[in-house]
């Protein structure tokens, strides 16, 4: 699947910051990605996108500041300067897009309000899908950044064909610094969807799976719009050097008069089934990018990446009835991709949920903050109210 990222806002930035870098290390050139902000410093801090590919916005309205967690100023500088941020797409060259991710963080003020200005004109103008990967704050990070986020979602989901969700407070670990929380949560966000949107690639050497997973499927399983979360796992294999090792042990042991194991074989072999079975299982059951009721999801993608050697037919179809039914929908759709890797991957999409508590959480919490920010503005009193006269009116 061949991507074309927008990172805006801070946040978005820096996560297509990265899936580049990795584009980069890999060599797989399945990804071209820009940068759009309102605040100078938040682009010259970025390493592997080009300066031509970062794009500074809104410079009459706040000079290159950015707008301060202010996202109806976001959208309103978008708005403004949409016909730049087209033009610099279109350089980018799109005629090979599978489809465009728009990428941001929900709480601040450019990614917030920008990115649900930004999907609506991608839709008006390009036949290719439009996604969106919204980053929601933690409660902790205060209440104006939880309603922006709900704001910004809530227009979201009608602009965009569907909306990936991660949920910061669902991945945050008590105690940690916010520099190093959200490093790390920008690397599981890039390591997820990384292998998500490579799906269907042919990787050198490795050939094609035995049931491909290419980007027609992951568009019509997206196709119903709304939400969805993503499930992930990940199981170390058993190197060739460990099980060479254990089968010269073995023939050691055996040699030397030893009892022969009779369950070596099944142990060298695996049972690779039951293995891609469990690995799914503890991708949907496990930490989802949005938890939610996995029962409400319409429609899911199963996929199962890693050495060709571990995969299997039987075991992918078996993941696949057993999320068919524990999920709303009938529709399942699934496959594997050859990587040359010491790990077996498993991603789970659960698309367009419809029950994620963290969301209505998020509403009421906006809501309470709207009630407030009223009710305050009501109470507003002055030490200047009464008593002496100005100079002018």
């Amino acid at each position: 699947m061949r991507v074309f990222f927008i990172g805006f806002g801070q946040a978005g930035g820096k996560i297509v910051d990265m899936f580049i870098e990795q584009d980069k290390k890999l060599g797989t050139h399945s990804f071209r990605g820009i940068a759009v902000n309102t605040a100078r410093t938040d682009l010259m801090g970025l390493q592997n996108i080009e300066m031509k590919d970062r794009i500074l916005i809104g410079q009459t309205m706040v000079k290159g500041h950015g707008v301060g967690t202010d996202n109806v100023t976001g959208a309103r500088v978008t708005a403004e300067e949409i016909d730049s941020i087209i033009s610099a797409i279109d350089m980018r060259g799109t005629h090979d897009v599978d489809a465009f991710v728009v990428v941001a963080g929900l709480g601040g003020g450019t990614g917030s309000g920008g990115s649900p200005v930004l999907c609506r004109h991608l839709k008006r103008i390009y036949r290719e899908p439009v996604y969106a990967l919204g980053i929601i704050p933690a409660p902790e990070e205060g209440r104006l950044y939880s309603y922006n986020a709900a704001r910004s979602l809530t227009t979201l989901v009608n602009e965009a064909d569907n909306t990936f969700i991660f949920d910061n407070s669902a991945w945050k670990n008590e105690g940690e610094s916010v520099k190093t929380a959200f490093t790390r949560l920008n690397n599981e966000v890039v390591r997820r969807f990384a292998v998500l949107f490579r799906a269907g690639e042919v990787n050198k050497g490795m050939g094609v799976g035995e049931m491909v997973v290419d980007s027609s499927e992951i568009i019509n399983t997206l196709r119903g719009g709304g939400i969805t979360s993503v499930g992930y796992a990940v199981s170390e294999v058993v190197s060739k050097q460990t099980r060479d090792k254990r089968g010269l042990l073995g023939g050691l042991k055996d040699k030397f008069g030893g009892k022969k194991d009779a369950n070596v074989e099944v142990l060298m072999g695996e049972d690779r089934s039951a293995k891609i079975v469990a690995l799914v299982r503890r991708a949907m059951l496990g930490r989802l990018t949005l938890p939610c009721d996995y029962s409400t999801a319409e429609r899911a993608l199963v996929l199962l990446a890693g050495p060709p050697d571990e995969m299997d037919r039987k075991g992918v179809e078996k993941a696949k009835s057993w999320v068919e039914e524990n999920i709303a929908g009938v529709e399942v759709r699934g496959g594997d991709y050859p990587v040359n890797s010491e790990y077996v991957a498993a991603v789970v999409m659960l698309a367009t949920v419809g029950n994620a508590p963290r969301i209505k959480e998020l509403l009421d919490i906006a809501k309470e903050t709207k009630e407030d920010v009223i009710k305050s503005k009501e109470k507003k009193t002055s030490m200047f109210e009464e008593g002496i006269d100005p100079l002018f009116e």
